[in-house]
């Protein structure tokens, strides 16, 4: 149960701050960015918001994925959503923080690539539980 309010604290945390800067790029950034800044900002809520949601699903579905499984599968997600939408907050906003963060460039697929293998490890369980049944 510990574990589970950890992950249930991350997937909530991660949503609101989804929420948060969903309202900052229509509100606010919306005025200082670029469009194309702006729709990199968008595709960073996107992905955060949803994976968030994938978080706390996850979490609660206890039948699906064995603990083991369950937390490295969560944590996949918690990295790719720090990585990928981190990186594209950070690089969408330099010319606002006046931060040289391109060297963050190469951060943005690797958090693609740990939630892409994180949607793989969901598909390989799943078809190994229903295997079992």
């Amino acid at each position: 149960m510990e574990k589970q309010n950890y992950y249930i604290k991350w997937a909530a945390a991660l949503a609101a701050i989804a929420v948060c800067f969903g309202a900052l790029g229509a509100h606010t950034l919306e005025k200082l960015l670029s469009p194309k800044s702006l729709t990199a900002w968008e595709t960073a809520v996107r992905y955060q918001l949803i994976h968030a949601v994938v978080i706390l699903i996850l979490t609660l579905n206890d039948k699906l994925i064995s603990d083991k499984k369950t937390h490295r599968i969560l944590n996949f997600f918690i990295l790719g959503i720090v990585f990928f939408s981190g990186s594209i907050y950070l690089l969408s906003t330099q010319s606002l923080t006046g931060l040289s963060v391109s060297f963050l460039g190469p951060i943005t697929p690797i958090g693609g690539v740990l939630m892409i293998t994180a949607w793989i490890l969901v598909f390989l369980q799943a078809v190994k539980t229903t295997k079992l049944k």
